[in-house]
């Protein structure tokens, strides 16, 4: 008997090795030639690819490795592309017996690296969400063969409809309001099903990397986007996340090996325990028992004295359950990932990338991708999110700063402490020593840590926090925010409708400060993109905000010229910027009632001038006596 079943597990051996290997996928789907970085991953996935050979008699390429994933559902191959011509290339996967050919497309690259321009300070960018801005495609609300959702405007955290085409019919819009930058939420597929009132319209949690979600459009009309875009004028920002993917990505149910992800052992109990998108937490037990939920705590990344505990939780735990944490450790699923955003760069042609959730991912690992980035695009640029509210951290992650013993090479961070003081401030009356304006003060006074503070993104809200109006519609304190904002040596981000007076705040739920844009969408009673469609109130401050998005654009004042600040006297704040003769003051009020600005305190940026323009009025302002000011007022002084 014995022998009977030793025989038949030869036979059955013998079998699997000379099966015909299947591929049903290649990741990257297809790649570029030319490239700093000659080596190329393939993903192949189908059945049975264990123990698989790849070869290919394509001119000038070679395999430099085969790598048997655990899993026999996927195999890597590394290819070297260097001094190789764009064409068509034959692989050929061997099993035993049987070999399958499967073509591969080599593309020649639009352009070398060198010539990709970023986003810089001289850009202003303009936060949307997809779902959110605009319908331009009521055909792609419902796609079939997806996972079931429901696409309900009246339900602040399901689907709402928007998409791409909705956005490119608006991008005159864009122009008329003089923001120079676009950055979307992510475009890629998320197709996670509707869970407990909840959906993933957010986009923060993709199951492909190379497919643009169908109900936002297709690769094709991502890629329309921003030509059309360009062709205005306009920067496209892509918003990627390293950290983790979303729960239905193929990798989930077929994990490729042990260490793809983070504590993975209890997807293998899901099924049966559910899980709560709401709570964030899983449900039953036995599965919370193989669960490491992150503390949201980023800290202990750069803290010198963290405990090994503390680290894991932040790098290693799950943001939610529904996102699994993946493990850039790894050193194929970095390769894949740095792949994925060369992908992107190349394919559609994107300006920016906006990095989410930064520290949470493992730090050599994404200071690897960056110095990757950096030597094949030197002139792109990167933004990530790095929420510490104290500038040492902030500076920290920045590149080249001598705060960390890990150059992350990232060229831009979010200013987190901006944000924070400002929202502070706008409560405050500014006194003599901590409150009101002083806040921000105190906060620029760390700017020396920075390698380049004009690389600093400043913001005043974003899709993650309340509105800056809350559930109000406090003007004054929101045009004394964009004032400073628009003129202090940062990179500024807006966040969409603060320019048509949208609030909200996130108690109840983050889609009360993700509102649909009004007019955006078929049956609107109101049509904010036009003057006509917006309120006497909406359009005084579409108004007053493009007058100084426009004013701002070419400025070398404002994004080449020196800064100095002046500590807040009599409740009054100023700072200036001056470049090749030119002086541009931003003067608060940092009091709600009315004070006066001491000319003669700030001779030295005022030198022998005796008049300015304010540019928010278009008025002259005398600059031989001390200026009135009304509460919360703001004035932008040029001279």
């Amino acid at each position: 008997m014995k022998k009977v079943i030793f025989i038949f597990c030869l036979l059955m051996l013998a079998f699997c090795m000379n099966a015909k290997v299947k591929i049903t996928r290649i990741d990257p789907t297809d790649w570029y030639v030319g490239m700093q970085d000659a080596s190329l991953q393939l993903m192949f996935y189908g059945n049975d690819l264990q123990g698989a050979d790849v070869t290919t008699d394509y001119a000038g390429v070679s395999v430099d490795s085969v790598v048997s994933l655990p899993n026999t559902h996927y195999l890597l191959a590394y290819l070297n592309l260097r001094d190789v011509k764009p064409g068509t290339m034959t692989l050929k996967l061997t099993k035993g017996k049987n070999t399958t050919k499967v073509q591969y497309m080599l593309k020649e690259r639009e352009m070398s690296g060198d010539k990709r321009m970023g986003f810089t300070n001289a850009d202003v960018l303009y936060m949307l969400m997809p779902d959110r801005f605009a319908n331009g495609n009521g055909k792609n609300d419902q796609i079939k063969g997806m996972n079931t959702y429901v696409c309900d405007r009246t339900k602040p955290s399901l689907r709402h409809g928007g998409d791409l085409e909705g956005i490119r019919r608006h991008l005159d819009y864009f122009n008329q309001l003089g923001v120079t930058a676009l950055w979307f939420t992510p475009v890629l597929e998320n197709n996670s099903p509707d869970d407990h009132g909840f959906s993933t319209y957010h986009g923060y949690a993709t199951t492909d990397y190379y497919r643009v979600d169908p109900r936002f459009g297709t690769n094709e009309e991502y890629r329309r986007l921003i030509d059309e875009a360009h062709q205005k004028g306009l920067k496209v920002v892509m918003d990627m996340i390293f950290n983790h993917c979303g729960l239905e990505h193929p990798w989930i149910d077929e994990i490729p090996s042990p260490d793809w992800f983070n504590y993975p052992d209890w997807l293998g109990e899901r099924s049966n325990t559910g899980r709560n998108m709401q709570t964030g937490l899983p449900d039953g037990t036995e599965a919370k028992s193989k669960y490491l939920q992150t503390s949201y705590k980023l800290t202990p990344v750069l803290d010198s004295y963290a405990s090994k505990v503390d680290m894991k939780e932040t790098v290693d735990g799950w943001f939610v359950p529904s996102m699994p944490d993946l493990n850039q450790r790894n050193p194929h699923v970095i390769k894949y990932l740095i792949q994925n955003s060369i992908w992107w760069i190349e394919t559609v042609g994107i300006d920016g990338i906006r990095m989410d959730t930064y520290p949470y991912a493992d730090r050599q690992a994404m200071a690897e991708w960056m110095k990757t980035l950096d030597t094949e695009y030197p002139n792109f640029n990167v933004v990530g999110e790095t929420w510490v509210t104290e500038p040492p951290y902030t500076a920290a992650w920045q590149k080249d700063s001598k705060l960390s013993e890990v150059n992350s090479y990232l060229k831009s961070v979010m200013d987190f402490s901006f944000f924070e003081k400002i929202n502070k401030a706008k409560n405050e009356e500014t006194d003599d020593w901590w409150e009101g304006f002083n806040r921000i003060y105190n906060s620029l006074v760390y700017d020396y840590l920075y390698p380049n503070p004009s690389s600093v993104m400043a913001f005043i809200e974003n899709h993650d926090t309340d509105r800056f109006l809350g559930n109000g519609q406090d003007v004054p304190a929101l045009k004394q925010a964009l004032a400073l904002l628009l003129t202090i040596n940062r990179t500024p981000q807006l966040y969409y409708g603060t320019e048509v007076l949208m609030n909200g705040t996130k108690e109840v739920t983050d889609g009360n400060v993700r509102k649909d844009f009004p007019g955006g969408f078929p049956g609107d009673a109101r049509n904010c993109f036009t003057a006509e469609g917006r309120t006497k109130a909406e359009n005084e401050m579409f108004n007053w905000l493009s007058n100084v998005l426009h004013w701002r654009k070419d400025n070398s004042v404002i994004t080449q010229g020196s800064q100095t600040q002046f500590i807040p006297y009599g409740g009054i704040y100023v700072i200036a910027r001056q470049h090749n003769d030119k002086t541009v003051l931003t003067v608060l009020n940092g009091k709600s009632s009315e004070a006066t600005m001491t000319v003669k305190r700030y001779a030295e940026v005022i030198g022998k001038h005796t008049s300015a323009k304010d540019i928010l009025t278009g008025q002259a302002v005398d600059l031989t006596k001390d200026i009135p000011m009304k509460g919360c007022g703001v004035m932008i002084l040029e001279f």
